[in-house]
């Protein structure tokens, strides 16, 4: 029976949220980037869903019980830094209802971030799960790729043939391995992710499927969007393959001092019963928070602040990483 990835909107067990706890990785915004961290387990288990928040040490879970809800299970865990997007287990399914794990190799995002467990947490949390876990010999974050559930996975060429991943691979051994090892049949290239992604363009940043064949994308706002061509070219691509598109405004030019930052309400979650979109402070946040809740009739959305994360690096999307139900795919 052929294994695929459920879409991430399709029911939910649990989700695996990581908590911030690394000082060095966030200077200056550490206490507000778990307070953020700690809204968004919040916001997810009020709804209805079991969290899973794992936290690094005894400190770590202390804090954490601070500033999260009974509903809130914290899990002690080794894990470098938040983002379970990339670290975690990727989930496969069958129509019998077996759940199995891939893990792929992780090398810190082309060498840039090498921290202890990062390139362990994912099994380990497949295994305590009860999913039987496959290793995959190549490099793969869960952040590069997005799949809509009939076979259409979406990336960038910026990551996924970026020459720190697998130098050793062509971009048709590449599609063919998204093929065998995650059960995709369709691959759809975009070009580069936003500008100052330290990901190497992850697409979970810049595009995201809200249904089958539905890509939502971020529309330009104002003279200085850092991202418009960025943001044209994927629109260009996606509709040449014929996937409809659907836009959402960009937060336009967010900034730390003299930094642009790689934001975007593209790094949504979506779970069970609601959709946590990530918020700037920019003048577009709820025009861009109301285009998302458009996309999903089904459920709530929220917007919450997530300026202290994306200065460690990432959104909500990237630092959670779901367990698909059995009834996501029967």
């Amino acid at each position: 029976m052929t294994m695929r990835m459920p879409p991430e909107w399709a029911p939910q067990d649990w989700l695996w949220i990581g908590f911030p706890h690394d000082a060095d990785e966030w200077p200056a915004v550490l206490p507000r980037a778990q307070e953020q961290i700690a809204a968004f387990a919040n916001a997810v288990a009020e709804s209805g869903q079991e969290v899973r928040l794992l936290v690094r040490d005894g400190a770590n879970e202390a804090r954490a019980r601070q500033l999260v809800t009974g509903g809130v299970k914290l899990e002690r865990r080794t894990y470098g830094d938040v983002w379970l997007r990339d670290t975690g287990p990727l989930v496969l399914a069958d129509a019998q209802g077996h759940r199995s794990a891939r893990r792929f190799g992780f090398n810190g995002w082309g060498g840039k971030y090498l921290m202890e467990g990062d390139q362990t947490v994912g099994a380990q949390l497949a295994e305590d799960a009860g999913l039987p876990l496959e290793v995959c010999d190549w490099i793969l974050e869960g952040g590069a790729i997005d799949g809509d559930g009939t076979g259409l996975v979406v990336t960038t060429e910026q990551c996924l043939l970026n020459p720190n991943r697998n130098p050793q691979l062509s971009r048709e051994e590449i599609e063919a391995r998204l093929m065998g090892d995650l059960g995709f049949t369709r691959v759809l290239w975009l070009g580069d992710g936003l500008v100052n992604d330290h990901t190497d363009g992850h697409v979970d940043n810049l595009a995201r499927f809200v249904g089958p064949n539905t890509l939502c994308l971020p529309r330009a706002t104002g003279s200085n969007d850092p991202n418009a061509a960025i943001y044209a070219d994927a629109k260009r691509r996606a509709e040449a393959a014929g996937v409809t598109v659907k836009e959402v405004p960009s937060p336009g030019l967010v900034t730390s001092g003299d930094h642009v930052e790689p934001a975007s309400y593209v790094n949504f979650a979506i779970t069970s019963h609601l959709v946590v979109v990530p918020t700037f402070g920019s003048p577009y946040d709820e025009e861009g928070v109301a285009a998302i809740a458009k996309l999903f009739p089904d459920r709530a959305t929220v917007g919450l602040p997530g300026d202290a994360v994306l200065a460690g690096g990432g959104g909500f999307h990237c630092a959670s990483q779901q367990m698909p139900a059995v009834r996501a795919i029967l």
